[in-house]
């Protein structure tokens, strides 16, 4: 999940680049280690919040936002 108040530098899925994506991905296959590495489908998705002042949030699923980080396989 990213959240923002505004837009002027991006959108919130943008600060989620490779070194973040390096890092979740980690987190991700230690997850699936200590579930004993089931035989699951997985994806990475990413939830953009937009906190605008005197607006509503807005919500916005991002599905399959980028794949399991190089060297990482599983």
């Amino acid at each position: 999940m990213k959240t923002r108040t505004r837009e002027d530098f991006g959108r919130p899925v943008e600060a989620v680049g490779s070194q973040k994506q390096k890092r979740i991905s980690r987190g991700a296959l230690a997850w699936l280690r200590l579930l004993d590495n089931p035989d699951i489908l997985f994806r990475f998705d990413v939830v953009e919040i937009i906190i605008a002042e005197g607006a509503k949030p807005r919500f916005e699923l991002i599905r399959n936002a980028f794949q399991l980080s190089a060297p990482y396989i599983y």
